[in-house]
């Protein structure tokens, strides 16, 4: 007998399972009341990696002598042109999902909200106004996250923007003011700093959950940059003052205030679970962070499963939701998924990207774990001197026999060069699988091999210690 099986949410997560569920055997239902994609596709990773690519750019630019290219003019950033190229990006990924689900004959596509009725029922609200009700024998919530905003006066005031509404402006702001030192804020203060715009960052920590090398670095950079960053600092009130807003925040750690100005304020507290449609009357076990789940994602409701930013405690990461959604799909057709969900690369997009996985130092002390740390610069790797960009590392750690415990990359295209290390830590591979493979030169990845092979001391463009 064929399963069928709902889905809510069209996001990373949802429209992963739905398709994944119908490669499976399936009937599926996937119901969302917005565009598919969701945050990430939206509102989040692509539209802000459509303005860093920009912003990439015009650092390049400012900088064309460095590369022997002389230029009679600076370039100047068109924020509706920013706009409509980001708009078009998403409208063709968009399309391009629309067009994935309605490839699968089994897939049933409504647009409009899904709430859950029971563990076996969904009511669904079309766009159309036009209320259904269908039954499954599983359900997957894949609500999603929203913008959380904390309580601050002055919040209500026009021009204290979320994430959101920052990414609908049609131009670049001649000043902004970002409250957090998440990956949120830093990728905004980062790409509206190349832009045109002066950017104040106020931070309580910088990347809390980085290792403390990259944390360090990556204020560095910031700074260098020319973004005025204010660390350990914590926002009291938001006013308006000349047609300006004004900022007030308070040291944590010592008795002083600082006040900056500027025409936009970017609030930038994090992300929320999305709970609407979730009939919380069902007893659904969840708390303020989203809902309890087991290994499985199961929740404590028959039947019905949760994944991505809806559930407590969760990467807020597109590719983790993604993941999920395979991995939930698997266990719902009695299959035992394959999928490593431990070990998932974090990635930043600040001017130097940032990307990580596994276990940071500060970690593995506390932890009292016996480590190497090793660690490859890359001005001394040839690719990243002729690009241009050798203010970053790659730092491996790894147990004394080469188990790799973690890694950490600032610097050029950390993005991607964490796939070799997020592979490795996946399927249980150590340092010494990296050091035996012949990377190709000249290219970035062999600051990967490099900071390997110097966990044994194999390093070869590293000088030897002095003793």
């Amino acid at each position: 007998m064929t399963k069928k099986v709902g889905v809510i949410g069209g996001g990373p997560g949802g429209y992963v399972a739905a398709i994944r569920l119908a490669q499976l055997g399936a009937d599926v239902v996937i119901v969302e009341k917005d565009k598919f994609g969701g945050t990430c596709l939206n509102r989040g990773c692509i539209p802000t990696k459509a303005y860093a690519k920009s912003a990439e750019l015009m650092n390049q630019m400012k900088r064309s002598e460095e590369f022997g290219l002389i230029s009679e003019s600076q370039p100047v950033a068109d924020g509706e042109k920013l706009l409509a190229r980001k708009a078009d990006i998403v409208n063709k990924l968009v399309t391009g999902i629309e067009q994935l689900l309605s490839s699968y004959e089994n897939i049933k596509v409504y647009r409009g909200l899904g709430s859950l009725v029971n563990n076996t029922s969904i009511k669904i609200k079309t766009e159309d106004e036009e209320i259904l009700e269908e039954n499954f024998d599983a359900i997957v919530l894949a609500n999603g996250s929203k913008p959380i905003m904390p309580s601050l006066p002055g919040l209500d005031l026009e021009g204290v923007i979320s994430s959101d509404e920052l990414l609908d402006l049609d131009h670049v702001p001649e000043s902004l003011v970002v409250i957090g030192g998440g990956v949120i804020g830093l990728e905004f203060a980062s790409i509206y700093k190349e832009l045109g715009s002066e950017v104040f960052v106020l931070s309580s920590r910088v990347l809390k959950n980085a290792d403390g090398e990259i944390s360090k670095r990556c204020a560095s950079q910031l700074k260098k940059q020319k973004i005025k960053l204010y660390n350990d600092i914590r926002a009291q009130k938001i006013e308006k003052v000349d047609g300006k807003l004004e900022v007030t925040a308070k040291y944590k750690t010592k008795d002083k205030e600082e006040i900056v100005r500027g025409d936009y304020v970017l609030v930038a507290s994090g992300r929320g679970p999305v709970f609407d449609g979730l009939g919380q009357d069902l007893g659904l076990e969840m708390n303020k962070g989203g809902l309890l789940v087991d290994k499985n994602f199961k929740t404590n409701l028959e039947g019905v499963y949760a994944i991505g930013d809806i559930v407590a405690g969760n990467p807020q990461l597109a590719h983790v939701a993604s993941a999920q959604g395979e991995y939930v799909a698997e266990v719902i057709m009695g299959q035992n998924p394959e999928i490593n969900l431990e070990a998932y690369p974090s990635c930043v997009f600040t001017l130097d990207e940032i990307a990580y996985v596994g276990q940071t130092e500060e970690e593995l002390k506390e932890k009292d774990i016996d480590y190497v740390a090793s660690k490859f610069n890359f001005v001394a790797n040839g690719k990243a001197l002729c690009g241009g960009d050798t203010t970053g590392f790659v730092k491996v750690l790894a147990d004394p026999e080469g188990k790799l415990l973690g890694a950490h990359i600032i610097g050029p295209h950390a993005s991607d060069l964490i796939a070799e290390l997020a592979l490795a830590q996946a399927n249980g591979l150590g340092v010494k699988e990296i050091i035996k493979t012949i990377h190709a030169h000249p290219t970035l990845a062999e600051a990967t091999m490099e900071a390997a092979a110097g966990v044994f001391g194999q390093a070869i463009h590293v000088a030897k210690p002095r003793r």
